[in-house]
């Protein structure tokens, strides 16, 4: 049977997963190397496009300019050019300068930040944009600003200098533990090859001296229309009016006739395994990372296909195994994963990772290689792939069901994948016809013989992460011997298969029944009271066609405990979650020695992790100094779960989940109600209700943290030790908010803290180039959970930048923020902001998630009294309030009201600093004139300090 893609969307659009039948594959059918479902072609100056229409979101594109230009293309004196030319981009092109086309994008809505950005790595450079288009002339600036990036972004000598700051402080980010590790692994992985020398964020010397020149050179060396494609996926009426969009604007760009190819860069094989033991004093925990590393798979036929298939059903019965083990008694891992990853163009790789208790790491290393030479020796069982089988065919009948509400940047992404590694684009319906077709033929010993592909004698990567130095690379070797001679001998014993039962429930509860039901039509939700007390509250996109998936949370009405079920799924998927849910309720959780002394020993191993983090004294302080010793806010340490009672622990749990009254679940998405409803009386209606109420409470009476923010100015360093230099800052301002106008004065904050956050940013990274990202944040928390009475809480700004300049940006950030309540924003200032919460509320209006918490926060906040559709318009009210009239002067006024005023006499400011050397302080006690000259109150300086070093190292230690 010749198997294509099924053409017409309606016609799919009638068919349900269970409808598509079964066809005979041919595995040597190639896919067409035309992407399906976009309008596709070259323009004669070389360049590629490609656009669909696409519903999701609506009134929105995502847009793409993928360049097959990376850091691997970069000579020794420009490591580190290539992202430089990704950061110039937005900064200043022919037709923009001074970042204006930040400015530009924020004023249509379209934030900058992870959606209005770029990405640089090995192999290829991404731009990417996510836009409205309810006005024509958007789509077409959008691409304008597609076009500039392609060929006239500026590199000027001003330029450089103004950008240098924000790329450096992204390379200083990328020096914390993690970028270490990982930096470490690269190098070990691509050793012999060009990539172990280029990675994108590049070297520090070439960052802060590289000439405008060189910068130059390399764009106009390597960007070519012919290295290019535009990706466009929008809610378009039609597609070849946005082709022709894309010519008018890149027609007239013209590339060299002949530009260089784009070489392949291999990466050398390795028949003996490379071994390293990485210890990083600040690392999170102790690790082991094995990397199987081999050439990349073609995906061209249906074989292909098929192939990789399997390939997914062994990692998922790999990780199945590996999960279970984790949970055993004494396990040797506390988490253990394998996935398959395409590392570099030629290169892939399976990677296996696992974190593991202190001094742990060869007893996890030989249990990971343990399981995988079991699998060579005795292959899964039928049951186990069985068990993969259905969830792969769960997970491709939910995409199928959902198919009409993919979001145009997933679409976007397939097609970037297209242009740079060839992958095919085949569309989920033929995709759901040949992953239900293939399945069922994949036996458990197909998918088991994928474990001769992770073989430690070819091309294998091991080696473990450690705060402390305890393994040794001889260890490891003889770890991997050890393996090896226990599979050479056959001494490894088959798998022991654990008793799985068939259904969570095995004995389903009687079902309860509707004690009342109200519909809010302005939420399009219907609400229903249990026989049990319980509320669920569902809103289904049968009624709102814009929402896609299911989640269900469950929360009491204080919200003090929250469980998520998540994801799209199918009606089997709905009953699993309620059962869950069923289970909270009915189980007795008690402690087991085993089980508890796990929880303990990963949570003991979570507060050393975050000990050795220079970031933990920093956090530390600016709670205590704003939050003074507030039980909420103290950190935990090791002596405090020396005093965890688990027995009393498991007892509040149980008892927390013992009336279903207190709660509420909502539930939205694409649900049909005539199919849910029924199993949310079985297994919710089902939870035996409650003989007396478990919690006894006034909410009116409920008091607020105990915190008090300082009345005065605080200004604090506080310098931890690193490894290498970083540094943030936060600066911090007490909020409250009056009773009266509360719901309007919540969403005030709101604006002005996005505001503040734009300014900031304009000011520190596009004005003078010193930081690469700000944020303000706030926290309200601190009110009692009443109707009555003041909202208080603060609001913070956060950004890391160069240790040595962080006092004068702090300082600029304090003078913006008083300038803005002295002077007020500008105009243009408060409708960017206004523009960017509006594009996000119509965003968030077409996600399930968006509507799943407010329709919980209506719950939960103040102004619920019993009619959530009434709460809902409460607060929508009070936003569009808000909208009507902030203007400059309405700003200036709440900024003066909410923060103090004048700011700049109340407020934290606390900056994370390098601890200094203790000789570095020793030398400059000897060259501060204030100490004198006596040469025995020197000595005795000296003494003192050099036993402080001793005793302190000795502590370190012990």
């Amino acid at each position: 049977m010749n198997l294509l893609p099924i053409e017409n969307p309606q016609i799919a659009k009638k068919h349900r997963f269970r409808s598509l039948k079964l066809v005979n594959v041919d595995l040597d059918q190639e896919f067409e190397h035309r992407p399906f479902g976009v309008d596709y072609g070259t323009f004669n100056n070389g360049l590629t496009y490609y656009v669909r229409s696409n519903p999701k979101p609506r009134l929105r594109a995502a847009l793409a300019l993928a360049v097959k230009v990376g850091s691997i293309l970069e000579e020794e004196n420009e490591r580190g050019v290539a992202h430089i030319v990704e950061h110039l981009a937005f900064s200043a092109t022919k037709k923009y300068t001074n970042h204006d086309i930040v400015k530009f994008l924020e004023s249509i809505g379209a934030e900058f930040g992870a959606c209005q950005n770029a990405v640089t790595s090995s192999d290829e450079t991404v731009y990417e944009l996510f836009v409205p288009i309810d006005k024509p002339e958007l789509l077409s600036q959008a691409i304008s600003v597609l076009a500039e990036f392609s060929s006239e972004i500026r590199a000027s000598k001003d330029d450089l200098e103004k950008e240098r700051g924000a790329v450096m402080e992204e390379y200083r980010g990328n020096r914390n533990a993690s970028g270490r590790m990982q930096e470490a692994h690269w190098a070990l992985m691509m050793e012999g090859s060009k990539y172990a020398e280029r990675l994108p964020i590049g070297l520090e010397k070439i960052i802060r001296t590289v000439s405008s020149e060189t910068v130059k050179q390399f764009y106009k060396k390597w960007y070519h229309l012919q290295n290019m494609a535009v990706i466009a996926v929008g809610d378009f009426p039609d597609t070849k009016s946005v082709v022709e969009l894309i010519r008018t604007h890149f027609e007239e760009k013209i590339s060299a006739s002949d530009p260089p190819n784009i070489p392949l860069f291999p990466v050398p094989s390795h028949e003996e395994p490379r071994f390293s033991c990485f210890v990083e004093s600040e690392a999170a925990g102790s690790a082991v990372m094995i990397s199987y590393k081999m050439p990349a798979d073609e995906l061209k036929t249906v074989k292909d296909y098929r192939d990789m298939l399997v390939e997914s059903m062994f990692l998922h019965a790999l990780n199945q195994r590996f999960f279970k083990i984790s949970r055993r008694k004494d396990p040797p891992y506390f988490s253990c994963s394998a996935a398959s990853d395409a590392l570099v163009r030629p290169l892939k790789a399976y990677i296996m990772s696992s974190t593991c208790k202190e001094n742990g790491t060869l007893q996890a290393l030989e249990s990971m290689l343990l399981e995988v030479a079991r699998v060579r020796l005795h292959g899964f069982s039928e049951r186990e792939v069985s068990v993969v089988r259905a969830l792969l065919m769960s997970e491709i009948e939910s995409a199928y069901l959902e198919r009409d509400q993919m979001q145009s940047a997933s679409l976007r992404d397939e097609y970037i994948q297209h242009f740079i590694h060839n992958e095919p684009v085949i569309g989920i319906e033929y995709e759901a016809l040949l992953q239900k077709s293939i399945l069922p033929c994949i036996s458990a010993s197909e998918v088991s013989k994928y474990a001769d592909k992770l073989q430690t004698l070819c091309n294998c990567v091991l080696k473990t992460i450690e705060p402390q130095a305890s393994a040794t690379i001889d260890d490891l070797k003889n770890v991997v011997s050890k393996i090896d001679n226990l599979e050479k001998q056959g001494s490894i014993t088959p798998w022991d298969e654990d008793y799985i039962p068939e259904e969570i429930i095995s004995i389903k509860p009687t079902p309860g029944y509707v004690v009342e039901q109200k519909e809010y039509s302005n939420i399009g939700a219907t609400e229903l009271t249990l026989s049990n007390g319980m509320r669920v509250c569902y809103k289904s996109s049968v009624l709102m066609e814009m929402l896609a998936g299911k989640r269900v949370e469950v929360g009491t009405k204080l919200g003090a405990y929250m469980r998520t079920f998540s994801g799209d799924c199918s009606p089997s998927d709905l009953e699993t979650a309620l059962q869950l849910v069923y289970q909270l309720f009915t189980m007795n959780v008690i402690p087991g020695e085993e089980e508890v002394k796990i929880v303990m020993q990963m949570t003991e191993e979570a507060v050393r992790a975050q000990e050795r983090d220079p970031y933990t004294a920093f956090a530390n302080r600016v709670k205590e100094l704003n939050y003074g010793n507030s039980y909420f806010f103290r950190p935990i340490r090791i002596s405090d779960l020396r005093k965890v009672d688990p027995v009393k622990a498991c007892e509040y749990f149980n008892s927390c989940f013992k009336d279903p009254s207190t709660f509420t679940v909502v539930i939205t998405g694409n649900i049909d109600p005539s199919i849910a409803v029924p199993l949310i009386l079985q297994y919710l209606g089902g939870i035996p209700k409650s003989p007396e109420a478990i919690f006894h409470y006034n909410r009116d009476d409920l008091k607020g943290l105990p915190f008090k923010f300082p009345t005065t100015i605080i200004r604090e360093v506080v310098r931890s030790p690193m490894v290498e230099a970083q540094c943030s800052v936060q600066l911090c301002f007490p909020v409250v908010l009056k009773n009266g106008t509360m719901v309007e004065e919540i969403h005030c904050v709101g604006f002005l803290s996005k505001l503040i956050e734009t300014k900031i940013l304009q000011v520190l990274r596009f004005k003078y180039g010193q930081i690469y990202s700000a944020c303000v944040s706030v926290f309200l928390g601190g009110n009692k959970p009443s109707r009555t009475g003041d909202v208080r809480g603060d609001m913070s700004i956060n950004f890391s930048c160069d240790p040595e300049i962080s006092s004068k940006l702090v300082d600029l950030a304090l003078e913006e923020v008083v300038h803005l309540q002295e002077e007020g924003p500008a105009y243009q200032d408060v409708a960017t902001v206004l523009e960017i919460e509006q594009r996000a509320h119509e965003n968030g209006l077409q996600e399930n998630y968006y509507w799943l918490e407010r329709i919980l926060r209506s719950y939960q906040s103040r102004v619920y009294s019993g009619d959530v559709g009434t709460s809902f318009k409460v607060q929508d009210e009070g936003r569009s309030r808000i909208r009507e009239s902030l203007t400059p002067s309405t700003a200036q006024s709440a900024l003066q009201r909410i923060l103090p005023y004048p700011c700049k006499n109340q407020y934290t400011i606390v900056i994370l600093m390098p601890e200094d050397s203790r000789f570095k302080f020793l030398r400059s006690l000897f060259q501060r004139n204030d100490y004198g000259r006596d040469a025995k109150t020197l000595a005795a300086i000296a003494g003192i300090t050099v036993l402080a070093v001793c005793l302190w190292r000795y502590s370190r230690k012990s």
